[in-house]
């Protein structure tokens, strides 16, 4: 049945690496509108000149109770009079139904208003109020508009599509629903949430319609593609995904509703809501982020629960959207055998309400006894791979020491001046990032426009300066990575940079933030005093933030001044012995200079918190696309043989080459057994 998804014209949510241009978002040429057009969404966080801290919720209080503005205590948010509603708003409207539409964020003092879906920063509602509000309601403060370009995308896709039971051919709708586990979802669900079909690319439609259903805003297109014997599902979002802020199912939400379930896919609320009748609503990017936007869309109900789907990972996610929505109103649904996903449950003929009643509070008070973790314990132990974190894809022997990239972890990272440190870890960052790791970036040493060339080139495996044809192509694929970057240079204060890691969490969903380096974070305040004091108290400010937050931090120290023909320890790490205390991982990048050959680099892990697990691996720059895993082309490979015990050894092709498969040799020992006895004296 599979093989008629290929004799179609099939749609690829990422550009081709080779061939021609398939569209904008990789739509057929037939609904694409016209050549690519450059686009800038994604938002730099802000440099503050002065340790200014956000606005607290007590700040927000004080000041509404200042100017008279009465107020309502919710969950997430504070709910008051909209200033920006005119008396040509209130002709066809209640004042019950208007009169407190405005949502302050308690966290970021970020505003929605929805009535005019007025909206901006806590300055603006400043303007506003102080201003008398005429320019928001004159439209300044009004939410952005969807782009003429993309209004007609939406448009044409939108009317091209057609409903499943509308399909001339049965065999095809019946193909169709396999192809989307949709055989036991009937038709009148579908018509109430208005899935549509796309004939030409085979790929559900899904709708995003304004507050109120005052308009068609956007689309999320899902197809299906076969890999390894299973389907996997690719999107595609119209406009980008940093814009599409879609509550699928918002419009069957009625006021008097007090309960909603919370799923990370469209065909998971399909399944609930036709189950269990309860209302139910799709995040728009999954587990990825949970944009603090949509947060007054939560407000009104009084209990979420969260099934995100069957595995560690939007586990995790499941109870870091909790404390966004006030954990003491959200329930979790646990991940397990007999709790799939909603879908999965569904077409296993499984009791969605019964799991439903399992769900866990997501807030305790304390935890008194082990039988509260009991269950969290079993669900390490049953899903190893997962509980050990997010594998890299272009590091694998980084996978068989450290097993993965876990939330909550500390990792410092080293190495000589000049080795590559900064090319390392932007690789090392970017596989994640790759992957669905939402990436915060701190450069303090080199640019943002330097390190994200850098990246850009990681990413395209190639020097696209000698192919700008092909930029755009490949900047529209990195723009679309939950990559950010803080917009501090130089010395910094910890304070300042600390708070805009927090609120990069909140906003952002960040789970790994990148400090490169340490050294940098010392700030003027603190020249006077002790510098290895100053050091240990960062050090012990970001172990704190890593394990508070959720988020791993990887952390670049400069080592000390060490002899060339010395390889660094994790004694060299600068400063004193509290770095490598608190980190749960210790990376070193040895770069050794031989008088008979040129410098040889390999990573040692030499520190692992997780399962001990230490050695070194051989790393190798390619020097045209700035990796370490991809090793050049031109380059030749020593071979590889088998003795008699079969063994693998490496062998030189020529007598005045012997040193550098010496080294190999060592360095490949080594990876293979930590407990090599050259583990700490690499051979010459």
């Amino acid at each position: 049945m599979w093989v008629l998804l290929r004799s179609g014209y099939p749609l690829r949510i990422l550009l081709p690496l080779r061939g021609a241009w398939m569209g904008r978002r990789g739509l057929p040429r037939s609904l694409a509108p016209g050549p690519p057009r450059r686009r800038y969404r994604k938002e730099a966080l802000p440099a503050l000149e002065a340790p200014v801290l956000p606005v607290t919720t007590t700040e927000i209080r004080q000041y509404l109770r200042a100017r008279g503005i009465p107020f309502q205590d919710g969950h997430s948010c504070l709910r008051a009079p909209s200033p920006f509603v005119g008396a040509s708003k209130l002709k066809d409207q209640t004042v019950a139904a208007t009169s407190f539409s405005l949502f302050i964020d308690k966290t970021t003092g970020r505003f929605l208003c929805m009535t005019t879906l007025a909206e901006g920063s806590w300055e603006d509602f400043q303007a506003g109020v102080e201003g008398q509000g005429d320019g928001a309601r004159e439209g300044v403060l009004l939410s952005e508009a969807p782009e003429a370009e993309d209004s007609e995308e939406v448009r044409r896709i939108w009317d091209r599509a057609i409903p499943l039971w509308e399909l001339p051919e049965p065999e095809e709708a019946q193909l169709a629903r396999m192809m989307f586990g949709l055989t036991k979802v009937t038709d009148d669900t579908l018509k109430r949430f208005s899935v549509r079909y796309l004939r030409p690319a085979r790929r559900l439609v899904f709708p995003w319609f304004s507050p109120g259903g005052l308009g068609l805003r956007g689309l999320k297109l899902l197809g299906a593609e076969t890999q390894g014997g299973g389907v996997q599902y690719v999107e595609t979002t119209i406009p980008r995904p940093g814009a599409y802020h879609n509550l699928f199912g918002l419009p069957l939400i009625s006021r008097r509703d007090v309960e909603v379930v919370l799923t990370s896919r469209e065909l998971d609320s399909l399944a609930l809501s036709q189950s269990t009748g309860l209302p139910t609503l799709a995040l728009p990017r999954g587990t990825a982020c949970l944009p603090p936007a949509l947060l007054p869309y939560l407000e009104q109900f009084r209990r979420v629960v969260l099934w995100l789907g069957n595995d560690l990972r939007s586990w995790e996610a499941a109870k870091l959207f909790a404390r966004k929505l006030n954990p003491k109103r959200c329930s979790l649904v646990r991940p397990g055998d007999q709790q799939p996903s909603p879908l999965e449950a569904l077409n296993q003929g499984l009791n969605l309400s019964r799991i439903l009643r399992t769900a866990l509070p997501a807030w305790h008070k304390s935890i008194v006894s082990f039988r509260q973790l009991r269950e969290e314990v079993l669900g390490e132990l049953s899903n190893v791979e997962q509980a050990a974190g997010v594998r890299w894809s272009r590091f694998p022997d980084l996978n068989r020491l450290l097993k993965g990239h876990r939330k909550g972890e500390l990792t410092v990272f080293t190495g000589p001046t000049g080795s590559g440190k900064t090319t390392f870890i932007s690789e090392y960052a970017l596989d994640l990032c790759n992957q669905g790791v939402n990436t915060l970036w701190g450069s303090f040493e080199i640019s943002n426009v330097r390190l994200a060339r850098v990246m850009l080139t990681q990413f395209a495996v190639g020097r696209l300066e000698e192919q700008l044809d092909k930029y755009d192509e490949w900047a529209d694929r990195f723009e679309d990575l939950p990559l950010y970057f803080m917009t501090f240079h130089g010395q910094q204060s910890i304070r300042t940079v600390i708070d805009t890691m927090q609120h990069a969490v909140y906003v952002y969903d960040i789970c790994h933030v990148v400090i490169d380096n340490l050294q940098f974070m010392m700030g003027h305040e603190q020249l006077s005093t002790d510098r290895i004091a100053a050091q240990d108290y960062i050090v012990g400010a970001f172990r704190k933030f890593a394990t508070d937050s959720s988020c791993h931090v990887t952390l670049v120290i400069h080592p000390r001044k060490e002899d060339d023909d010395k390889e660094l320890q994790t004694a060299s790490i600068f400063g004193s012995a509290k770095a490598s205390q608190e980190a749960d991982n210790v990376l070193i990048l040895q770069d050794r200079k031989l008088v008979t050959g040129p410098g040889k680099r390999y990573l040692q892990v030499s520190k692992n918190r997780f399962d001990g697990d230490v050695g070194v691996f051989p790393l190798e720059f390619n020097k045209s696309s700035l990796t370490f895993s991809i090793p050049p082309k031109s380059k030749a490979r020593l071979k590889k043989i088998k003795d008699d015990n079969g063994l693998v050894a490496k062998k030189p092709s020529s007598g005045k080459k012997g040193a550098m498969p010496q080294i190999s040799d060592t360095c490949s020992n080594q990876a293979r057994n930590p407990n090599h006895p050259d583990f700490s004296k690499p051979s010459r």
